[in-house]
């Protein structure tokens, strides 16, 4: 335990506090037990460790540990917790819950036997956190923590401080917001770039390297999250990496359940539950017709991956269009709503509906169309109902 506690205050010391995400802000920190969850490589680990520098002194009633570590294989965190809890512990985070067997079932006793902590845990695998739910449920308050936004990626670049719009004052103020951030910023400077590798904060480490890493984050959890849970062979990752290969490099892509088995080597009955698979995973985004839900039995309207570096790392040639609607479908999914239209690409909580494109997009698809907006990628202010595309990277 010495050990752990060392480390501790060694990561303590080093982790920087001058670039700290906006979501830190999102948490209420107040709950007792608390969950935060998302993708690989978002940033939890760097967010957990800012808010223990931020809001405690290194003492004995503090610890972070990881549960990666090789003292887990020995020991169980009931009894570290236990052990840390009665030597005056008051506020414990512990990070990749998901590398630990039974973990959800050891944070449940803790709940319930050490009522005077505080815990915050992080999980990097998905599923298995979705799938822990039931178990901690009426416990623990679980947060869903996301990549960066457009917004948080140019305040890194920039240092400088830029205001999140709800996707109400976009649509009814678009003109004046865009000029407000357009006097601090040229948001078009840095969209590519954000496009390219900002939506992961890792690649403030090394940006030549960064896809790379990304490369290793998709292949662990083809090769090892998702077998894991699923109990399927490691050897079907390379199918899987070839259905995000064949959605990746199509033009926004509509599935034929029979096209995309021929092309990948995946069956028909296997498909639906990879694709599924895939969207908990959050490699994939699945669009639905607003009737049928992320629950129906049937197949989906159009699949994207999950964002536009995972685009830009997988395919060899990405289709404008696609990389439009990822960067729109991921960043207004993530507090929205979204599905298909019958009309137009996006319907959004029901009431908006987007039609994107390039500059020259004509209006034609939304006439008479009430609560419609043309997307236009390439421009820095609007006019009426027509919204710059970058604008809505500014909704968190």
């Amino acid at each position: 335990m010495e050990k752990l506690i060392s480390q501790f205050y060694e990561k303590y010391t080093r982790v920087q506090t001058d670039q700290v995400r906006d979501f830190i802000h999102a948490i209420d920190w107040n709950n007792r037990f608390i969950g935060i969850k998302g993708s690989r490589g978002v940033g939890k680990t760097t967010l957990l460790l800012q808010y223990i520098r931020l809001n405690f002194e290194p003492t004995k009633s503090v610890l972070y540990v990881s549960l990666d570590h090789l003292y887990f294989l020995e020991n169980t965190l009931y009894h570290f917790v236990d052990d840390f809890y009665k030597k005056g512990g008051a506020f414990i985070a512990i990070d990749e819950v998901h590398k630990y067997p039974n973990w959800a079932i050891e944070i449940k006793n803790i709940y319930d036997d050490m009522p005077h902590l505080r815990l915050v845990f992080t999980g990097s695998s998905l599923l298995h956190i979705n799938q822990a739910k039931a178990d901690l449920s009426r416990r623990i308050v679980i947060y869903n923590m996301p990549g960066l936004s457009l917004r948080e990626f140019i305040q890194f670049e920039t240092q400088l401080a830029l205001d999140s719009y709800s996707l109400q004052d976009i649509v009814d103020n678009h003109i004046a917001i865009a000029i407000q951030i357009i006097q601090q910023i040229k948001p078009l400077q840095y969209f590519e770039n954000y496009l390219n590798y900002g939506y992961y904060p890792f690649y403030m480490e090394n940006k030549n390297s960064f896809h790379q890493k990304l490369s290793e984050v998709i292949l662990t959890v083809l090769e090892v999250d998702i077998p894991q849970y699923a109990s399927i062979p490691v050897s079907n990752a390379l199918l899987l990496k070839k259905l995000l290969a064949v959605i990746s490099g199509s033009v926004p892509f509509k599935p034929n359940m029979n096209s995309i088995s021929e092309r990948t080597g995946i069956s028909l009955n296997t498909m639906k539950n990879y694709l599924k698979l895939l969207n908990d995973s959050q490699l994939l985004q699945l669009l639905y017709v607003e009737e049928k839900g992320i629950n129906s039995l049937g197949k989906p309207e159009k699949i994207f991956l999950n964002n536009s570096n995972l685009m830009h790392n997988i395919s060899a040639n990405v289709n404008v269009g696609n990389l439009r609607e990822t960067f729109f479908f991921n960043q207004v999914q993530y507090k929205h709503y979204v599905f298909a239209s019958l009309t137009v690409d996006f319907k959004v909580d029901g009431i908006y509906e987007f039609e994107l494109g390039g500059r020259n997009k004509k209006q034609k698809q939304i006439v008479d169309l009430p609560n419609s907006f043309v997307v236009k990628d390439g421009i820095e202010i609007g006019s009426n109902s027509t919204i710059p595309l970058w604008l809505f990277g500014f909704l968190y």
